[in-house]
């Protein structure tokens, strides 16, 4: 027992130093590569720790190897643009001027229940209450918020359509049927539902309405009686 108490110090003590040295951004806001090495980090460590039937320094010389990559692919993604670019990929404008950018959306595996969710984390509820929408290469949302006078407070939206199919439950909610959404989709141009990316509604009627490639509108809708959320 004492012996794994002194290794798991010394993998511990390694560990903390090799971290350090990785600097601010790896206990924070990691790229790709940096998040692919601190899961190897931590694996390399575990086995010394609780196997003790292998040597311990086999398992300080992975940990050192590892951090010896990293520093490498560091130094690498600071030379020049092209190899940030392919080691970090780069920043994707989710949200611009005209609504939603489901291309982009598309390219990070991404759907708009996903920017939705990142937005309400950041305090934003509604899909233009911004002017734009950054996805970073680190995987967070950025966004610059759209200064509007006298813009009506929204109420909490509800995603009723996305990527050209309806949400049940949330139709459900708001007592809003297939056919009138239909009718509000050909209103504004489109075929019908599946013609529409995203469709999101507050409490007080006010929507949120793009089609595929096209620049968002805003609209109100008169919702049923004792319709409440």
């Amino acid at each position: 027992m004492a012996i794994i108490f002194v290794r798991s110090l010394i993998i511990y003590i390694t560990l903390l130093v090799v971290m350090r040295f990785m600097g601010k951004r790896q206990i924070g806001e990691m790229q790709p590569f940096e998040f692919i090495v601190t899961l190897l980090i931590s694996e390399l460590a575990c086995i010394p720790m609780s196997d003790i039937s292998v040597p311990l320094l086999y398992g300080v010389l992975a940990v050192l190897a590892v951090f010896v990559l990293h520093q490498f692919i560091t130094i690498l993604e600071q030379s020049g643009a092209f190899f940030k670019l392919v080691i970090s990929g780069k920043p994707s404008v989710v949200i611009n001027k005209n609504g939603v950018d489901f291309k982009e959306l598309k390219k990070n595996n991404l759907d708009v229940s996903d920017l939705i969710e990142s937005m309400r984390n950041l305090g934003y509820f509604s899909l233009d209450a911004v002017e734009y929408a950054i996805y970073e290469a680190n995987g967070t949302l950025s966004a610059i918020k759209k200064e509007e006078e006298n813009t009506p407070p929204v109420d909490m939206p509800l995603l009723l359509i996305t990527n050209g199919k309806t949400v049940k439950k949330n139709l459900k909610a708001t007592l809003i049927t297939e056919q009138d959404l239909n009718d509000i989709a050909k209103s504004h141009g489109a075929n019908g539902i599946k013609e529409v990316g995203v469709f999101t509604i507050d409490g007080n009627g006010r929507y949120y309405f793009q089609q595929f490639n096209k620049k968002y509108v805003i609209g109100n809708y008169k919702l049923k009686e004792g319709v409440n959320w």
